[in-house]
């Protein structure tokens, strides 16, 4: 049955009241990145956000547009446990796509949307300080292999003075996923991870991870095969168990750890279903999974 308009928004209402003046992080990625009118309408639920009362803060991945642009100069992407293994080159492709291209285009669409963006990366006002990610142990055909990631870091440290600077004066930061060590080398992070990372280090009300499927499915080719509902503590059990698998595994740790640090709740949604923020956190039944703690 179709909602009277009216019904709608008296739905919505307790929901806004409750999230008033409340700080959000939101995680924009996966292919619907890809789709501008997707995007667009992906950035006028977050200006929408900020005009009842809310405080968002965007954080962007970019791992297909990664990827296309490194497949067009003949390089061939690699990942391992979801995570990119980036030597130079890849490097500098993935900040030439993250912070001059899809950084700059967030915020231009904000101030199409009626709001004020302000585009930054980890490394500004030494927002984030990481450090290199150490080897990691992978099975291949039998055998444990040690693979290198490259210069692909982990947090250390969150500085969110800038952050609060801006968000006091209206603007919704929109953060890249590219930081520096304590010497200043530029290391790429996992989006989703320093979402998680940001919204703690925030006291955030909510974290939203925006992903290509309709949150953690116990069955990949099944959409009605959704968990609705999952603790951080089943979240380890789930990954031994392979029902969460590849990009998935940094999504739901970081998701764990934004929980156990002092985050109410977090979101994983189909960021390509149109509306999907609005749906998921203004409405009674939701539209993904929701990471809390028992």
């Amino acid at each position: 049955m179709t909602l009277k308009r009216e019904n709608v928004l008296i739905e919505a209402l307790p929901y806004i009241r409750e999230f008033y003046n409340s700080v959000m992080v939101i995680k924009v990625g996966g292919h619907a990145m890809v789709d501008p009118q997707v995007m667009s309408d992906i950035v006028q639920d977050i200006v929408l956000l900020r005009y009842v009362g809310i405080h968002p803060i965007i954080v962007h991945g970019g791992g297909p547009e990664i990827t296309q642009k490194m497949e067009r100069m003949g390089k061939k992407p690699e990942f391992v446990g979801g995570l990119r293994i980036t030597d130079d080159e890849t490097l500098e492709i993935a900040r030439m796509v993250l912070v001059g291209n899809i950084n700059t285009e967030i915020v231009s669409l904000i101030g199409r949307h009626g709001g004020k963006g302000v585009g930054l990366s980890g490394k500004d006002g030494r927002m984030i300080i990481a450090k290199k990610k150490p080897s990691q142990r992978v099975i291949i055909e039998s055998v444990e292999h040690e693979v290198d990631l490259g210069w692909v870091g982990d947090t250390e440290i969150i500085n969110p003075d800038i952050l609060n600077i801006v968000i006091k004066e209206g603007y919704i930061p929109v953060i890249s996923p590219i930081a520096t060590d304590v010497n200043g080398k530029a290391l790429n992070l996992n989006a989703d991870t320093i979402a998680g990372d940001i919204a703690a280090a925030l006291g955030a009300k909510k974290l939203v991870l925006m992903t290509d499927v309709p949150g953690l499915l116990r069955d990949m080719k099944d959409v009605s095969s959704r968990i609705s509902r999952v603790t951080v503590e089943e979240i380890e059990h789930l990954v031994e168990e392979g029902i969460i698998s590849g990009g998935m595994i940094p999504k739901l740790r970081g998701a764990a750890t934004a929980v156990m640090s002092g985050v109410e709740k977090v979101h994983i949604i189909n960021g390509s279903v149109s509306h999907s923020i609005l749906l998921e956190l203004f409405t009674d039944s939701g539209i993904g999974t929701m990471v809390f703690r028992s």
